[in-house]
């Protein structure tokens, strides 16, 4: 059976979704959400084959949703549904499978969902496979590869960005955006804009500055990462502390 996500904070936009899906797919089983808090308790108590997802929800913001449910949710495809066109790109550069318009299409909408569904098949044999992920670092004047799992956190410095891992830091000359791209869609967060951190190394949250949080590393004790305040909802959910 097909588990799928409706996420709309317009009603009657998410009804009309809903019944068009189950007409396209009526052996698949449909949730509702109305808000970016409501995706993140779904994606955190089910699992989904599909998320269609508004990219406007307003108490957060499109892109930490698009994460932290790509996070969560490793396997589901995320649909983005949205009014205007102009969104199809950034939905594209998220790592988003395909986005619908409103009003919907019926015509349309078959063909991202023939599109999502083929891509799950074609992802059954490739995901039992478990590839050892490396990331390449130039760093004076070499290419270092490390292992993923053994990086902490990444923090903007000068016009790049310092990487730290479980035994050593190194600095590289890219901006922490482009390593956002290569690791935020695992277990890596952008808590703050001039943060990255590897969900699975956090140590210690609490609370830190104006109302926001602060968080500690394994092996970094000394260091406090900052959480910016439009973070901390997603952050707390990521880490399943409400």
């Amino acid at each position: 059976m097909i588990k799928i996500a409706v996420v709309d904070d317009e009603r009657p936009a998410r009804s009309e979704l809903k019944y068009q899906l189950m007409e396209l797919l009526p052996e698949a089983e449909i949730d509702e959400g109305d808000s970016g808090a409501a995706a993140l308790k779904l994606a955190g108590e089910g699992n989904y084959d599909l998320f269609f997802l508004d990219i406007n929800l307003g108490d957060i913001s499109g892109t930490d949703l698009v994460h932290a449910v790509q996070t969560m949710q490793p396997r589901a495809r995320i649909v983005f549904v949205t009014a205007y066109s102009e969104y199809a790109v950034a939905a594209f550069e998220l790592g988003v499978v395909d986005y619908v318009l409103k009003p919907y299409e019926k015509g349309r909408l078959k063909k991202v969902l023939d599109r999502c569904l083929a891509h799950d098949q074609g992802q059954t044999t490739a995901g039992k496979m478990k590839i050892p992920r490396k990331i390449p670092i130039n760093s004076d004047g070499k290419t270092i590869f490390e292992n993923v799992e053994d990086l902490v956190f990444l923090e903007t410095y000068q016009r790049g960005c310092l990487i730290h891992t479980k035994k050593r830091e190194y600095y590289e000359g890219k901006g922490i955006g482009e390593f956002e791209k290569r690791l935020g869609r695992g277990t890596f967060f952008r808590c703050h804009k001039s943060y990255l951190i590897n969900l699975e190394k956090v140590r210690e949250v609490f609370p830190w500055g104006n109302n926001s949080l602060g968080v500690k590393m394994e092996g970094y004790d000394k260091t406090v990462i900052p959480v910016g305040r439009e973070k901390t909802k997603t952050l707390k959910s990521l880490l399943g502390w409400q």
